[in-house]
């Protein structure tokens, strides 16, 4: 015999709307505790909330929400990941601007993104939502929906804040670091991820944070880093179109706090990081603070790399980070940046800054280790 759960499951596809927003309702609270009574006869519950998305408005808020809840389970994410026609919807809804529910297809978006097979949608073409976007790329439209998007400005009863995970999971995979870091020949040339790297300093939270995630896992491709360390607009050192992106000014200004650097450290400095105000805050989440400097270390994977951020003094914000935050992983990240850029190249003699200065003369920042140590240290980050 069903169990009275059981049985109120099998009202979501009830033909009473009524019903169903009563079942729904119900359900809500089960989407955490119970995920095996959404897979009872082969998933059934799952593909009645997916139809119970086109619902009316109330019904079909619940049913987003149970569907991010039960996604965290390997079978159901793969069910919803893998369906094309879902996934069209949800790109038809969120892409609307009158869709009342945008965020939380963003957040059920993101948790798809978690599935390889949602690698699909950086190659997928659909419909131009005029009011939104000039692009036939579904990308090119969900970044659209991220940037115009911010605070309302598109959709009144959205931000889109929550696409900056689906940004950061789908970076995970080189296709969509490739995507990112790339200049897009149908939307003049511009490189996606100079789009989203402008929200570091955003006053949303889950925005900077997962910016920051996207940015850090950008980072991995290594091929990427002369595009993503080039402040110049036409830099003739890249291949065709010329293009950087400009990336630095946006992870070492999150960094940075009011404190004030001698002439010696800021001569090379960027200018956007020169003369900044009294009041300049430091980004106070450590989980965003680390993700800044585990990018900047991914950046000193090449020679090429160490040496641009050498010039442009990064050293002296790293330890002014290191000395004002009291947070030891953050302080760990530091200590492994610094390692490297202090270090000697390999055929050559340099002098090293004087790193009694990193803890205002109370000591050094850190104790330089030997290449295998660093070796160590690099594989724990990655």
């Amino acid at each position: 015999m069903p169990t009275e759960l059981e049985e109120l499951v099998e009202f979501l596809h009830h033909g009473n709307t009524q019903i169903r927003q009563v079942a729904a309702e119900h359900l809500v609270g089960y989407s955490q505790a119970d995920v095996p009574l959404f897979k009872r006869n082969q998933l059934e519950p799952v593909k009645d909330l997916k139809l119970l998305v086109k619902d009316y408005a109330p019904i079909a808020k619940n049913a987003l929400t149970m569907l991010i809840n039960i996604s965290a389970d390997d079978e159901v994410l793969k069910d919803i990941a893998k369906d094309d026609a879902f996934l069209e919807m949800l790109l038809s809804r969120i892409t609307n601007k009158k869709e009342p529910h945008a965020n939380e297809i963003a957040m059920l978006l993101a948790n798809m993104a978690k599935d390889d097979s949602l690698q699909r949608v950086l190659e997928l073409k659909r419909d131009v939502p005029k009011e939104l976007s000039t692009s036939t790329w579904a990308m090119d439209q969900l970044m659209d929906c991220f940037v115009k998007g911010a605070a309302g400005a598109y959709n009144a009863k959205a931000d889109f804040d929550y696409l900056s995970y689906f940004f950061a999971d789908l970076a995970k995979f080189e296709k969509g670091r490739e995507y990112l870091t790339t200049p897009q020949e149908h939307d003049s040339n511009i490189i996606p991820i100079t789009k989203i790297q402008v929200f570091t300093d955003h006053a949303s939270h889950i925005r900077r944070l997962g910016v920051a995630s996207t940015i850090k896992n950008a980072a991995f491709r290594v091929p990427a880093h002369p595009v993503l360390l080039s402040n110049l607009p036409e830099d003739p050192s890249l291949p065709a179109p010329g293009i950087g992106a400009n990336l630095l000014p946006y992870i070492l200004l999150p960094l940075m706090g009011p404190e004030e650097y001698a002439d010696e450290d800021t001569e090379g400095m960027l200018d956007e990081l020169q003369l900044l105000e009294p009041d300049k805050e430091r980004e106070s989440d450590n989980e965003i603070v680390k993700s800044h400097l585990e990018t900047l270390l991914l950046l000193t994977t090449t020679r090429e790399g160490r040496e641009v951020l050498r010039k442009v003094k990064v050293y002296p914000i790293v330890r002014e980070c290191h000395l004002h935050i009291e947070d030891e992983e953050v302080r760990d990240a530091c200590d492994r940046l610094v390692q490297i850029l202090m270090r000697d190249e390999e055929g050559e003699e340099k002098d090293v800054p004087d790193k009694s200065v990193a803890a205002g003369g109370s000591g050094r920042l850190i104790e330089l280790k030997d290449e295998e140590d660093e070796e160590e240290q690099l594989v724990e980050v990655l």
